[in-house]
């Protein structure tokens, strides 16, 4: 629903355009980048099982199941790489009900509040992740 929902909230940029700048993005930084979309749980769940095997990484905005979904972590605790979990929201100036996250605590690296740009100073904080490895 990027660019639909609440655009004083999430801007009016649509998740292509994100993919696509993101996509450049991660090219210029040798990074090949994969992007899913669904709204089912587990079908999220399925996606970081089978990204234990193909990725090195994940960057991941688990909407309202941050708050919610054992499930999610849990199959976040099973993959080995980094983790960055993004909000395009800040989640801390929103209801006290979205102020925990259960993605929080297996994340690397939170960002919260930059707009759509968050899912880019993802992609820049996995290179550098990268680097320091």
């Amino acid at each position: 629903m990027l660019g639909k929902r609440d655009p004083k909230v999430y801007g009016d940029i649509t998740l292509n355009n994100v993919e696509e700048t993101c996509k450049k993005l991660a090219k210029q930084n040798g990074i090949e980048l994969e992007s899913k979309q669904t709204n089912y749980e587990g079908q999220i769940v399925e996606l970081i099982h089978t990204a234990r095997e193909t990725s090195n990484a994940i960057i991941i905005n688990p909407g309202a199941y941050s708050h919610t979904s054992i499930a999610i972590f849990d199959a976040l605790e099973m993959f080995h790489g980094p983790i960055i979990e993004v909000h395009i929201s800040n989640i801390h100036k929103r209801e006290s009900f979205r102020h925990f996250s259960y993605v929080s605590q297996r994340a690397d690296s939170v960002i919260v509040g930059c707009g759509v740009q968050g899912y880019e100073l993802a992609i820049l904080r996995l290179v550098q992740i990268f680097k320091d490895n």
